[in-house]
């Protein structure tokens, strides 16, 4: 399990050096990886999650 978690930080620490939220910059064009990085790697974890248990239910 920690090998897991270390790789699960690992990807959200990709998405966190694309960049992060400064203020004062919100009249720019939306950004999906700086501004939904936990998001997008939350759900990527939760399909993954999804298709391991049908993989193990069969």
């Amino acid at each position: 399990m920690p090998r897991f978690l270390a790789a699960l930080l690992g990807l959200v620490d990709k998405f966190e050096e694309r960049g992060v939220h400064v203020p004062g910059e919100d009249n720019g064009a939306i950004s999906p990886w700086r501004d939904f990085g936990w998001l997008i790697a939350a759900w990527l974890v939760a399909v993954g999650v999804f298709v391991l248990l049908f993989a193990f239910a069969t």
